[in-house]
Order: C-alpha cells, then sequence, then structure tokens
C-alpha cells in the first residue's frame, strides 16, 4: 500500500517533471539573443503593445520577418536541467532514508529538555548553520560574488555557482525547531527562550535582506511561524512588529529600483516600457491562455518577459496550458503541503513536527510569494516557484528537505514497531503517567 512518504515524494517529482518541461519551453528564444543580458528575446523596432492579445502576432515570426534571428531551443540549459532535476531526486530519496531526529540529539528525543546537555546544539547542525551565513557574508567580498540584476546573490565555486540565501533559509528550519524543541516551556519568556533565537534571526535574515529583500522577508515570516508554534507568546512577537516594519521600509526606501518596483505595482500603465513591464506582461500571458491554453512550446509571452525560466515561469505555463493547467500545478502544492502536515501530525515529539512544519511554511510561502508577485496582487519581487522555476541550488536542497519529512513517517513506523504489546489484564495506567 502506497504510504504518506510515498505520495509526497510523487507529488514533488511531479513538480520537478513540469520544471523540466516549462524550463525547457520557457527556454524557447530567438537564435543569437544573448539572454545573459537580461534583455526580451523581441527586437526593439517590434512594439509590445502590438502583440498585446493579438494572437496572430507571434513574436518570433516577426522576430524572423525582420531578420533578427530565428526560433530554438537552448540545448545545453535543458541537458543541464535534466541533471539538476536527477540530483534532485537523489538528493530527495536520500533524505527520506535519514533520521531527522539525530539532528535534535538524544536528550532532546527523550524529553529532557530542560537539561544542560539539551541546550548543546548537535555539531552537524550548528557547523552547517555557521556554513550558510558565512557564505552569505561572502557576497559582500568583492571579486567573490556575481552580480545578477543589480544584485550580488550568487558565489562561484570553480565551475559550480550557488546562491547562499538558499542555505541560510534550509539551515535557520532545523536550528529553530531544534531550539524550540531543547528550550519546551522556556520558549513563553523573552529574554532565555525567544531572544537568543531572534538574535540568530536578526544575523541570518538581516544579512540576505540587504542583497534580497524577498528572501529575506520569506526567511524571517517563516522563522517567527515556526517561534510561535514553538510555544513563543504572540505578543513578544507583536512587540517586534513596528522594528521589522521599520527595518523593511528601509530597505525598500534606501534602494531606487525598489521604489521603482513599488510605484508600478501601483499603476503599471504609468510606464509600460519601463517599471510596468514585467506585470503587464505576465497579466497578457494570463489572459491569452484561456481555459486550456495555446498548446504546449506555443506561447508567446516568453520572448517579452526577461525571466521567462525562473520568477515569471508560471504565467507562460498558464499561457501555454491554460487555467486548467494552472490549477494542476497548485493542486500539486496542496498535495504537497496536506500530505506533509499529515505526516508531520503522527510524529509525537516537538522537534519533528517542529521541522516538518518549517519545511511545509517555507515551501508553501515561497509559492504563494510567487503567485502573487506573477498574477500582481503584490509588488514585484525575485522569488522563485519551488520545484519548477530554474534553479540547480533551489530544487537540489527543496528536494532534499522534503526527502527528510517523507522519511519521518518512516521513522514513525519504526517507532510503533518497537512499542511493547498490551496486556490486555494489566489496568490501564492513568495517561498523566506515561512517560515521553
Amino acid at each position: 500500500m502506497p504510504r504518506y512518504a510515498h505520495l509526497l515524494m510523487a507529488a514533488a517529482a511531479g513538480l520537478l517533471v513540469i520544471g523540466v518541461v516549462m524550463v525547457r519551453s520557457a527556454g524557447m528564444e530567438v537564435v543569437g539573443h544573448d539572454r545573459s543580458a537580461g534583455e526580451p528575446a523581441v527586437p526593439a523596432e517590434l512594439p509590445f503593445a502590438e502583440h498585446l492579445g493579438a494572437p496572430v502576432a507571434h513574436v518570433a515570426g516577426a522576430a524572423w520577418e525582420t531578420g533578427r534571428g530565428a526560433l530554438g531551443l537552448d540545448e545545453q540549459g535543458g541537458e543541464r536541467h535534466l541533471l539538476y532535476a536527477a540530483l534532485a531526486i537523489a538528493a530527495m530519496l536520500l533524505g527520506s532514508r535519514l533520521d531527522v531526529e539525530k539532528l535534535a540529539g538524544p536528550r532532546v528525543r527523550a524529553g529532557d529538555a530542560g537539561s544542560g546537555a539539551a541546550r548543546r546544539p548537535p555539531v552537524l547542525l550548528l557547523l552547517a548553520l555557521t556554513l550558510a551565513i558565512g557564505c552569505v557574508a561572502l557576497t559582500f567580498v568583492p571579486g567573490l560574488s556575481r552580480s545578477v540584476n543589480g544584485s550580488s546573490r550568487w558565489l562561484w565555486v570553480g565551475p559550480i555557482s550557488f546562491q547562499p540565501s538558499e542555505l541560510v533559509k534550509w539551515t535557520l528550519v532545523p536550528a529553530l525547531a531544534w531550539w524550540c524543541a531543547a528550550r519546551g516551556p522556556a520558549m513563553k519568556r523573552f529574554g532565555s527562550g525567544l531572544l537568543p533565537a531572534l538574535a540568530l534571526l536578526a544575523v541570518a535574515a538581516g544579512m540576505v535582506l540587504l542583497e534580497d529583500l524577498g528572501t529575506g522577508v520569506l526567511i524571517g515570516g517563516v522563522a517567527l511561524a515556526l517561534l510561535l508554534a514553538g510555544g513563543a507568546r504572540w505578543w513578544h512577537l507583536g512587540l517586534l512588529a513596528p522594528l521589522i516594519g521599520v527595518a523593511v521600509a528601509g530597505a525598500i526606501a534606501t534602494s531606487p529600483y525598489r521604489v521603482r518596483r513599488l510605484t508600478a505595482f501601483l499603476d503599471p500603465w504609468a510606464d509600460p516600457r519601463g517599471t510596468g513591464y514585467h506585470p503587464i506582461q505576465s497579466l497578457a500571458a494570463f489572459a491569452d491562455g484561456g481555459l486550456f491554453g495555446r498548446g504546449l512550446g506555443n506561447g508567446t509571452q516568453k520572448f517579452h518577459l526577461p525571466e521567462d525560466t525562473t520568477d515569471f515561469i508560471f504565467p507562460i505555463f498558464a499561457q501555454e496550458l491554460g487555467i486548467a493547467g494552472a490549477a494542476v500545478l497548485v493542486g500539486l502544492y496542496l498535495l504537497v503541503l496536506w500530505i506533509g502536515l499529515s505526516v508531520a501530525a503522527e510524529r509525537p515529539r516537538a522537534f519533528p513536527r517542529l521541522f516538518a512544519l518549517g519545511v511545509l511554511a517555507t515551501i508553501g510561502a515561497q509559492a504563494a510569494t510567487n503567485l502573487a508577485v506573477t498574477t500582481v496582487v503584490v509588488p514585484t519581487k525575485g522569488i522563485a516557484l519551488p520545484l519548477v522555476s530554474a534553479g540547480g541550488t533551489g530544487w537540489v536542497l527543496t528536494a532534499f528537505m522534503i526527502g527528510l519529512v517523507a522519511g519521518l513517517e518512516r521513522e514513525g513506523g519504526h517507532e510503533r514497531g518497537r512499542e511493547a504489546p498490551v496486556n490486555r489484564e494489566t489496568p490501564p495506567v492513568a495517561a498523566g503517567a506515561v512517560a515521553v
């Protein structure tokens, strides 16, 4: 019989398959166009307004007629993302075979949360978090980072590039889950329970926020939700709202391009060729897709949207497969969240429950933010669609974390199998006397 873990990994694999197909489809471009320049693959002589709502005006055909190039596929990029998907599935299978509770240490797993031994963080978790924060710090060193769209979010290690913010996003989840489980009832005290976790969050999310506001806010939001679920008082966190608001407002006010994105969200048509370009083209893709779409590979807005394989892959998907296809994609995300929460609910101990909650909250919040951005419900932010938007680091790490959540059910099954048989002749023990 299929278990929850099998269904969870199958849903995640389905998202990866969609990601590979759509990255290849969205990567179709006018041959000879330099996508790395960050410009749409449309000749400057072709005003984009001619193609809004005009199904017969295929941009690739127009580009061919003007002699600006021919329609082609990024073969190298397609093969690269097939490799990323294979690595992601391997990472997910590996994660499903690991015991997440070993990260918490034997004291926390035994329920001895108040002891000094329980408060000593596991060495592996501490090293991973230190490495992640250190990698983010390296992005501020000139010559070590790579700047994309004005932000230095990438590091190079030989031929491999990755985003350190992804490491912080995923290592902070088990770190905060461990802290909440180790402190237990002490989380209700601000000084000894909540404050150390907030200090760690301020350092990690604050460094990310300087270069990547969207990911920094995502990390902070998930972390606060995790702390609340771990026992922190809501009014303690509520006292931080003014500070958080000032920090986010300051990050926006001190960055001109963030201010332009905000004004473009309020009125995209005030500057349709500049700051309003992304939201207008995104809405045009949804409008043109209709119920069942134009067909896989037949979308035209990928020749207008610069971030068509990453942040704005969902509008391309909706134009080619329609509202029906978009509903299937959203349904897969909901399936991952529902199954993952079902697995977490069966865990008797705090650490695995909080860990699973943090992973699922991260995936859910990231997907919801991307969908909100591409449908122009919120201002434009660089948030990828998990397991679908192009990206090797994101695919592998997200799949690995889903695998760890899936492995929780296997460990739970082993625990139930090790339970002693019930002696029906012995009177039942009171619930309050059962050991943790």
